[in-house]
């Protein structure tokens, strides 16, 4: 087949198999991983090393390079400090642990050299966000379970780089002065690096480059001074770009929300493309044929060192038993891990350490074993425990007008999650005020892909006076929230939208409350004194008699015996179980009251 036909046609099947995680919400380097294996080992369809040829190696290094300045770019030390003790003990120590324990086993199941086994303990410590997202999405663990699993994922992944990079750099230090020439490296590394870093910045800050090309230059950057170290000292390149990100990413003032947009978006084609180059080079029968011990050592990673981590690291915090079991057992090995130990394993061929061949069937035994095993049973665990959530119950509110200001208010005091995000600063700053959780930013924006908390949300109401961003909003939040957990607030121009515009039906969502609720109405009825209401509906005072009893009223949503929230919308009548039903009660009644 024609080369370039096969290497487009790879690129196109790593971007639909993202596509295929993101539309069934699973982990990618499932998909990656299965077309990859189809393509090379099993068909003979795609052969890397025959396609590729003495570009391979350049290709995965360079690769790798960017992988590991965009996720050392998103290390803040700030961030550290800010989720939680546990975290920060997970991606310290917990990480160390992990990395003593994985070793040990790998030392002592394994005809291997001993640094051969640190650098595969290192290489499988880091769990990572691409592969523990989906999972969450899927599981909805309690939101203690969550936020820690979330920002493990997020954080370790530039940490374990640093610790697989260092024990490499350590690896090939040569013959007896090996400390001395681990040294040189680390110093040229520390220095090229946060000299790099310093240039960067400065040229950015002092716009020297155009918006237009700050991407792109920031990329060829990058490489460049990637290529540099390496040719001022061997395999000196990937520390130096590591130490790089993490310098920008601390780097007061540095502009690096768009860089990283742009390095997002690189990260995944290369991503899907790497992965199935390096899946399609794996040798199913070195994979077979780590045996009984490559089974006994995924039985370790999953059994002794991470229930070990995270047992030691959650020692005096509020975590329940079952809480660490859950977190325990979620901690499945991604695509980082795969693509540095592949360029390693390349790397080491001659360099005459026993056991150097076994890195890549290793990894991919703990990859797929964990993403598998884990993934397929975590639901199942989560019930087991009693972890999981019902449903994710919580509300993301587009807009902070009054009218969002009262639902969400009404809906923290009823015990429903809420997140208020919208882009004027005024208007957050009054949600802020009433103690609501918030985003400053337009929520369809990348940033907000980035950095919305969404754990437990399940719900979106778009109430902003902005009804473009309503639409979009709803848009962009159908397929994670499905289409009958989003609703919009009506304004008077919907009510009397004309009957041309009905077949955009499709695209719009169910209408906030009954059909007769719509902004204007719900401001003019707070502006005359209207306030919500929570009144407990049981047998002996039913909806109906609730109804009688209140004549002018707007029923908001209602919340039942088990946390369940249940929202009234135009579309069909509010369906009220036994238990608190939050209504905006006129003034006639609040006073008669």
């Amino acid at each position: 087949m024609d080369t370039a036909l096969l290497l487009s046609l790879v690129v196109g099947l790593g971007i639909f198999a993202q596509w295929l995680a993101w539309y069934l919400k699973q982990p990618s380097i499932l998909f990656l991983l299965l077309i990859g294996i189809l393509a090379g080992p099993v068909f003979h369809f795609f052969n890397p090393d025959q396609v590729l040829g003495d570009l391979l190696f350049p290709f995965i290094s360079l690769g790798v390079a960017v992988i590991l300045f965009e996720g050392a770019l998103t290390l803040e030390f700030k961030e550290i400090k800010g989720h939680g003790r546990v975290v920060q003990l997970l991606v310290t120590l917990g990480a160390l642990i992990t990395i003593c324990v994985i070793s040990a086993a790998t030392y002592s199941l394994f005809d291997v050299d001993l640094k051969i086994a640190v650098l595969f303990g290192a290489l499988v410590c880091v769990t990572g966000p691409t592969v523990i997202a989906p999972l969450l999405r899927s599981v909805r663990p309690s939101s203690n379970i969550a936020n820690v699993l979330k920002w493990e994922g997020i954080i370790v992944d530039p940490i374990g780089a640093i610790a697989v990079v260092l024990v490499y750099e350590y690896i090939i230090s040569d013959g007896h002065i090996e400390l001395l020439t681990f040294g040189k490296i680390v110093v040229l590394a520390a220095i090229l690096g946060m000299a790099g870093a310093f240039v960067l910045a400065k040229l950015v800050k002092k716009h020297w480059i155009p918006d237009y090309l700050r991407n792109v230059f920031t990329l060829s950057y990058i490489l460049m001074i990637f290529a540099l170290s390496n040719y001022i000292e061997s395999e000196s390149g990937l520390l130096t770009i590591t130490i790089l990100g993490v310098a920008l990413a601390n780097w007061k003032g540095f502009p690096k929300d768009h860089i990283l947009e742009f390095k997002e978006s690189l990260t995944v084609l290369l991503v899907s493309t790497l992965f199935i180059v390096l899946s399609a080079r794996v040798d199913l029968n070195a994979l077979a044929g780590v045996g009984t011990a490559g089974v006994m050592l995924l039985l370790v990673a999953m059994f002794v060192a991470r229930p070990l981590a995270v047992f030691l690291s959650s020692i005096g915090s509020n975590l329940s038993v079952n809480e660490k079991l859950m977190i325990s057992w979620i901690g499945p090995r991604g695509i980082v891990a795969a693509a540095i130990s592949s360029l390693f394993a390349i790397k080491l061929q001659d360099s005459g350490l026993k056991g150097s061949e076994l890195l890549v069937p290793l990894v991919f035994t703990i990859i797929i074993g964990t993403v598998l095993i884990q993934g397929l049973s975590a639901k199942f665990v989560a019930r087991l425990l009693n972890v999981r959530q019902a449903k994710n119950n919580g509300v993301l509110i587009v807009g902070s007008n009054n009218v969002a200001l009262m639902i969400a208010k009404a809906l923290k005091d009823s015990g429903i999650d809420v997140l208020v995000a919208f882009h004027n600063y005024d208007d957050i700053a009054k949600a802020r005020m009433m103690g609501l959780r918030t985003y400053y930013g337009s929520p369809i924006s990348a940033h907000a892909d980035s950095h919305l908390d969404l754990i437990g949300i399940g719900n979106l109401f778009a109430m902003s006076t902005d009804r473009e961003l309503n639409g979009l909003s709803e848009l962009h939040y159908r397929h994670d929230f499905g289409s009958k957990n989003v609703f919009r607030l009506k304004f008077s121009e919907d009510a009397q939208r004309r009957e041309k515009d009905a077949r955009h039906e499709e695209y719009r969502s169910r209408w906030l409350f009954d059909e007769e609720a719509t902004y204007t109405k719900l401001a003019g009825m707070l502006s005359k004194g209207a306030k919500v209401k929570m009144t407990n509906i049981t047998e002996s005072y039913t909806l109906e008699q609730y109804k009688a009893d209140n004549k002018h009223f707007v029923p908001l949503f209602a919340v039942d015996k088990q946390g369940n929230l249940n929202v009234a919308h135009a579309n069909q009548p509010l369906n009220m179980p036994h238990g608190k039903l939050i209504a905006l009660v006129g003034a006639e009644e609040t006073a008669a009251a």
